[in-house]
């Protein structure tokens, strides 16, 4: 989604997003808190950590100098526009411009420094940086926690009107519900005058016509106007609402005809006065090369390590708890379609599959990975290990010898993959994961197509920093155990 027009983005009026004001100010103080406690911790630091200690006491000569550096540091990140309104809430930007303007103070106080020969410490300095620009970034991050917290209790939230037809209309507010975090709350739609109808076929209430965007602005106290497909009919009707909008305090926005495709692969690039997206290829065969599967070697084997006790503890469960196998083998679908045999400790009864068939007739059973809560099958160890998917652990085999990685697709069983139709296909142009975006988003609560949409993301979308990301999340995953049964 492409920003037209930011300049009046912090002005919420008649709306709870009201209070969106102070993120700025609030981001200020937080960082001049940081900063400042920074500084102490690194004085501290210096004077008592023996690496640095050198028989003398700095805190004399920081009582000028330290004040000075705290304001240069924030008068930086204020230079940087690391306070602008657009930046809080979602992106990357904000932390690439407080990351810049603090390794710009640092380069700055150094130089100062030696201009005017100024005798700074530097046990201090390397402290105050080694700690500051790390933390400044984690308080930001905590600030946009709390912020999508509040929107997801459905506080802060913006006020949305949609123009377009009604078919793009409903597919942007099925991403902005979705999305709950952004703080969208659409409160109706615009659509072209041959639409009479009183709301669109997902319930979105058309407050009006899409050359009334003016009107409808004034009327319903929206602070953001979606712009999507057949919205409008010509470059010149967007221009004059634009103009229109000016002076309402809204932010314009344009959603284009394109889902699931995230920033790394879209570029803005203005020509001629014309904003061309350009979005770069998918990226499933990035997410084959050997980068990735050496992190996966590395990775896989040094968890096989550090979990061997909670492989031997688990085993020796399974096996006195009614001496059946420790391990339960599953022919799962891999890369490229080639079946291989999934390790897991078998959570279940021995004869789980005989009792398969009824089960299906009970829940409903229609397409997809079978799974219901309150399984009978499952034994009192295997229950444990679903709570916090140790039944998994052993696929740290199938990560080393290849058949899976640590980041990826759920693996597919045979039956799901000869039901395939059309795009989801997509998903066996890599390997499988043990974990993945249907790990962190909700596992077996998600329904069929919200986890092959996930998948398809994943696997158009790659990049090692998303795989870092999603290992990260996985922990809080397992422990809060959502979907996990």
């Amino acid at each position: 989604m492409t920003i037209l027009s930011d300049r009046r983005a912090g002005l919420f009026t008649g709306s709870p997003s009201r209070t969106l004001h102070f993120l700025p100010s609030t981001a200020l103080v937080l960082d001049g808190l940081v900063v400042a406690a920074s500084a102490g911790l690194a004085a501290f630091g210096r004077d008592r950590l023996p690496m640095f200690h050198a028989g003398s006491d700095i805190t004399s000569s920081l009582d000028a100098v330290g004040p000075l550096i705290v304001l240069g540091w924030l008068l930086s990140l204020g230079i940087a526009g690391s306070y602008r309104m657009s930046l809080f809430g979602a992106g990357t930007d904000e932390y690439k411009r407080v990351a810049t303007a603090s390794l710009f103070t640092a380069g700055l106080v150094g130089v100062a420094s030696y201009l005017a020969k100024y005798d700074l410490s530097r046990g201090f300095y390397f402290l105050l940086f080694g700690i500051g620009l790390p933390a400044v970034v984690l308080g930001r991050y905590a600030l946009r926690d709390a912020l999508h917290r509040l929107r997801r209790h459905g506080r802060l939230q913006h006020r949305v009107l949609i123009a377009g037809s009604p078919s793009h209309i409903d597919e942007v507010a099925a991403v902005l519900r979705r999305e709950s975090w952004l703080g969208y709350r659409v409160v109706g739609s615009l659509t072209p005058a041959h639409f009479t109808d009183e709301e669109t076929s997902s319930g979105i209430p058309v407050l009006g016509n899409s050359d009334d965007v003016t009107a409808a602005v004034r009327e319903h106290g929206a602070d953001i106007v979606f712009f999507a497909g057949g919205a409008l009919t010509s470059a010149n009707q967007m221009r004059r609402i634009a103009w229109d909008l000016e002076h309402e305090d809204v932010q314009v926005v344009v959603a284009p005809s394109v889902t699931d495709v995230s920033g790394e692969r879209v570029r803005i690039r203005p020509v001629g006065g014309l904003p061309l997206m350009h979005i770069d290829a998918p990226r499933a065969t990035d997410a084959s090369r050997w980068g990735k599967r050496l992190f996966d070697i590395v990775g896989s084997a040094a968890l096989l390590v550090v979990a061997s006790p909670l492989f031997l503890f688990a085993g020796l469960w399974i096996l006195i708890h009614d001496r059946g196998p420790v391990l339960f083998k599953q022919e799962r679908i891999g890369r490229g379609g080639r079946e291989f045999a999934c390790l897991k400790f078998r959570s279940m009864v021995v004869n789980a599959e005989e009792l398969l068939a009824e089960l299906h007739e009970q829940a409903g059973y229609d397409e997809g990975l079978f799974k219901m809560k309150d399984d009978p099958r499952i034994t009192r160890p295997g229950r444990w290990l679903r709570r916090f998917s140790l039944d998994e652990l052993p696929q740290l085999v199938n990560v080393l010898r290849g058949d899976m990685s640590l980041v990826g697709p759920r693996p597919p069983l045979p039956l799901e993959v000869a039901k395939y139709e059309g795009d989801t296909a997509r998903r066996l142009r890599v390997r499988p994961g043990m974990t993945g975006l249907w790990q962190v988003s909700g596992r077996s609560d998600l329904s069929w197509t919200e986890a092959i949409r996930l998948d398809l993301y994943y696997v158009d979308n790659w990049s090692m920093l998303q795989d870092l990301s999603i290992l990260t999340k996985t922990l809080g995953a397992v422990l809060r155990r959502r979907g996990a049964y």
